[in-house]
């Protein structure tokens, strides 16, 4: 049996590295050729068809079904396949045929943060409560396969899964259908558009498991992120110490592995696996991965054409929004019918102190609990040790091969974070080569821990990074030693937008706005795979042993806590669209922290958190409950917007079998019926339009009151909506004018409805042009 001996930090950035490479020598050969809707519910027929026109363009059937990877026939009709270029042109031609597009390789992007959520069992009237925990919705994870040993995934008191559930428990390399139980109760793997662009991956590499058998712990964190169970005691290396559970402990698991601890995922594998879990009957979708920008278009993007036919089928899709932040225009994953997730901070953090020789202490953050601390070592700068004809720059921030041995050997190295050496992982790998005792690492400010934890090392901001220059500069012989790292609770002011997440707005659509929602994302405590283990920072004297839980950050992290949520609605509301439950999420979302003042998103500097950051905001699950309103969209919306985008007529006609009137024009993207207003090009005065549903007390009456964005004026008409039991849904319009006559940047507003009992909020995002072309966004 194969197993993988990389973990986070240095053997996933050793299986990037890896990555890379392979991404070099892939060839687009593999394309997958899009033909919409199904024309008929047979998927027989429709695999025909597809070996009929491969057939027509290689000459025979035979040709056809060797060149075919996988028939999409589910969900909606289509296939992949080995091509060549002149063949690509032929396929395009065809009647029926919306796009080929080549394969493309994708990225991959707790004991505290459900408590943190207000996820809680004790609470009477809370989410977790009326959902039963989630009991009766399917929670689908297309991510890198599953440990199902984990304590997380046991199936003690789980009923037999639905008759409805299509789904196939598929066995593999030490994986067999005893690993599904009643929590997995389904698991596929795909490989076959990966191998296609890569070569044949050999499971004796000790890389992988050719199964749905998880060897980097990405995807088996996830799963459990979403729908773990009770886990008493769960901890990482004594750290984070408590109960984990998933946000949906009570529902069932399907595993789709779309993605390999080798390299990514291919585009073929993951339509493939969203046509599977279509056809088995997934309630939700967490997909944690995507591709960076440009952004393809959506219908060159196969996450938005296959989450496009899940939507349809009333299959709620949960995307992570990327970690590419804290950069504008760095959100990924921007199709309005999914749900886009940025991650934040939780108030738990894990101080490390480092004591001087002057007895004066300087605290940082660290995952270290080793055996190498309560001791005095010297410590001495990385610029002041630089190895020969190296550059001290380079040597201050301790990258790779910049260091003298001898100068750093047994000694803490203070480093510091540069524009080309921003890693405190990298740092700790240059110092442990030279044989030093351990690393302290300055950088900017943030709550996310990356330091390793299997090397001393403690990260800390530049002022505390400068405060030990001083002391080292002031002693004849400065020396430091580090305690162990801590879990503290309740001492950091939270939720903060991380550093790392990817902002708005929108490259690709920028009238919808990204990301949707915000989730904790930074240093989550869940589920690992065991052979993901030992760490390659390890001396041989000091192997670590295999982890069964990890903390990990990423807006990978923040997507299975929406995905949880979104089940727990789905388990109270299951009439609801997804539409709906997006809806409820962010006109619920609080914009304060816990002591009531304005969200801080990370960043450089920090600033005062607004709707590119965070969407609507952080989730509240229990106010999600009962949003009082609901802005609703129909799979006729998404289909007029991807007309109103300019794609083809008669292409986008053939995504969806039902007719859908639609007249072009650009202002059917301001009128969206999204739970948000963006205008990215207000020059003087427009007016928008929204729908809203009532899913609140029938006798109801909401009043509007609207926060302008600077430098505009809003008027509400009607500015009082009456509901009653045979008016449950009502329109409105939003007028802005502009009162600048100068080029604007991004303003930010909000529009209320409210009924004395609920609060129902939206963003308002507007930028004010006064000519016909755009400034940057900065």
């Amino acid at each position: 049996m194969a197993s993988f001996s990389s973990s986070w930090p240095w053997g996933v950035v050793l299986s990037l590295l890896h990555s890379l490479f392979l991404l070099g020598l892939a060839s687009s050969n593999v394309y997958i050729v899009y033909m919409g809707e199904r024309h008929t519910d047979e998927p027989n027929l429709v695999e025909d068809s597809h070996h009929q026109i491969l057939s027509d363009i290689l000459g025979s059937k035979e040709s056809a079904k060797e060149s075919i990877l996988y028939n999409y026939k589910h969900g909606f009709s289509g296939f992949a396949a080995v091509l060549s270029q002149s063949q690509v042109k032929l396929i395009a031609d065809v009647p029926g045929v919306i796009r080929v597009v080549p394969n493309r390789i994708l990225s991959l992007h707790t004991t505290r943060s459900w408590d943190f959520l207000q996820v809680k069992p004790q609470i009477v009237d809370g989410i977790l409560s009326k959902s039963d925990s989630g009991i009766g919705t399917i929670i689908g994870v297309m991510d890198t396969g599953i440990w199902p040993e984990s304590e997380s995934f046991k199936d003690k008191g789980m009923g037999k899964f639905p008759s409805r559930w299509k789904g196939i428990c598929q066995e593999g390399e030490g994986f067999n259908r005893s690993h599904c139980n009643r929590k997995i109760i389904g698991a596929r793997w795909y490989i076959k558009g990966y191998e296609a662009e890569f070569g044949k991956l050999a499971p004796s590499d000790g890389f992988e498991f050719l199964s749905p058998r998880d060897a980097s712990g990405h995807g088996t964190h996830t799963s459990s992120t979403a729908s773990g169970a009770l886990v008493e005691n769960a901890n990482f290396r004594g750290l984070a110490q408590g109960l984990a559970r998933g946000g949906a402990p009570s529902s069932w698991l399907a595993i789709y592995k779309v993605c390999w601890a080798t390299g990514g995922c291919s585009s073929a594998d993951l339509l493939a696996a969203f046509d599977d879990a279509i056809f088995d009957g997934v309630d939700v979708l967490s997909a944690s991965l995507g591709s960076p920008p440009p952004l393809s278009t959506y219908v060159d993007d196969v996450l938005a054409i296959g989450s496009f036919h899940a939507v349809a089928r009333g299959i709620s899709v949960v995307c992570s929004a990327g970690n590419s932040g804290p950069y504008p225009q760095s959100v990924i994953n921007t199709a309005p019918w999914v749900i886009t997730v940025a991650a934040s901070t939780i108030d738990r953090d894990f101080p490390a102190v480092i004591t001087l020789g002057n007895n004066q202490t300087v605290v940082g953050q660290s995952f270290y609990t080793g055996r190498k601390v309560n001791k005095f070592h010297p410590i001495v700068y990385g610029e002041d040790i630089a190895a020969t004809d190296v550059d001290e720059n380079s040597a201050g921030s301790c990258d790779l091969e910049t260091l003298n041995a001898t100068l750093a050997r047994g000694k803490v190295v203070l480093c510091f974070q540069s524009r080309s050496q921003r890693s405190a992982a990298i740092a700790s790998k240059a110092v442990l080569k030279v044989q030093g005792a351990g690393v302290i690492f300055a950088q900017f400010p943030t709550k996310d821990v990356s330091c390793p934890w299997t090397f001393p090392c403690v990260q800390l901001d530049f002022a505390a990074g400068t405060s030990l220059l001083t002391y080292m500069a002031a002693s004849r012989k400065p020396v430091v030693k580090f305690s162990f790292s801590k879990t503290v609770i309740g001492q950091q002011l939270a939720p903060e937008v991380a550093y790392f997440s990817s902002r708005g707005p929108s490259s690709l659509s920028p009238s919808v706005l990204k990301p949707d929602i915000a989730a904790p994302g930074v240093d989550i405590l869940a589920s690992w795979s065991p052979a993901s283990s030992p760490n390659s920072l390890d001396s041989p004297q000091n192997k670590a042993s295999p982890l069964n839980f990890k903390l990990d950050s990423g807006t990978s992290m923040a997507c299975p806590h929406i995905s949880g949520i979104v089940a727990l609605l789905k388990g109270i509301h299951p009439t609801w669209s997804p539409a709906a439950i997006k809806s409820a999420l962010v006109t619920t979302a609080s914009v304060k922290d816990e002591y009531g003042q304005n969200t801080v998103a990370e960043g450089a500097p920090h600033k005062q958190a607004d709707p590119f950051d965070y969407g609507g905001g952080h989730v509240d699950p229990s106010k999600a409950l009962a949003p009082g309103l609901i802005y609703d969209m129909e799979i006729s919306d998404y289909v007029c917007f991807l007309y109103a985008m300019g794609y083809n007529r008669t292409a986008i006609s053939l995504m969806t079998r039902i007719h859908t009137p639609c007249h072009k024009s650009a202002k059917f993207l301001v009128n969206l019926n999204l739970p948000s207003i963006t205008i990215p090009d207000l020059k003087q005065r427009l007016t928008v339009s929204r729908t809203v549903t009532n899913v609140g007390p029938i006798n109801s009456v909401y009043i509007a009151r609207a926060i302008a964005p600077a430098g505009t004026n809003v008027s509400v008409k009607p500015s009082i909506l009456s509901f009653n039991s045979t008016i449950q849904k009502l329109k409105f319009k939003v007028t802005f004018c502009s009162q600048l006559k100068v080029q604007g940047r991004y303003s930010f507003g909000k529009l209320y409805w409210e009924d004395g009992i609920h609060v129902v909020r939206i963003p308002l995002i507007v930028r004010i042009v006064i000519n016909n072309y755009f400034y940057s966004e900065t």
